[in-house]
């Protein structure tokens, strides 16, 4: 049986500054974006209306990678979100853009957990074998099962 954590609480001030409670310190954006690197659950609070702003603290934290200078969106890409939005199907976009996250993030996990070991095997083999499984994450992604090969119906 799991615990599950109590989200670390930080508490926005009309003053704009933002407080850690469980550290008793003011913080930065720069320390909540480290939260979220660390994977430490946390929620943000406005404090005069205890309303939950941790969303736009973390577009904030977006806005702020965004004007460094290797945004990862395109201007392109920022124009087709906003399309989105007035398109009515951004629950949809919102899910695929879930999905390829996480296919992502899976891959990069795989990706690091062979390269530590692919000095003691066949490297030829590993990119094979990588090449396979981002293969069957895509069609399992795309919902065509992974034994699904219109090839073979030939």
């Amino acid at each position: 049986m799991s615990e599950e954590i109590e989200p670390r609480v930080i508490k926005k001030y009309p003053n704009r500054r933002l407080y850690d409670t469980e550290k008793s310190q003011y913080v930065t954006l720069q320390q909540i974006r480290d939260l979220v690197l660390e994977e430490t659950p946390f929620i943000v609070i406005d404090q005069k209306t205890e309303e939950d702003i941790t969303r736009s603290i973390l577009l904030q934290i977006i806005f702020e990678q965004e004007s460094e200078t290797n945004p990862l969106f395109s201007n392109d890409n920022l124009e087709r979100f906003i399309r989105f939005y007035n398109a009515g199907t951004h629950l949809g976009f919102s899910d695929f853009i879930s999905q390829g996250m996480n296919f992502f993030q899976q891959q990069q996990r795989e990706f690091s957990k062979a390269m530590e070991g692919m000095t003691a095997h066949n490297p030829m083999a590993f990119w094979t074998d990588m090449t396979q499984k981002n293969i069957d994450a895509w069609r399992q992604m795309m919902g065509l099962g992974p034994d699904k090969d219109d090839s073979k119906n030939n």
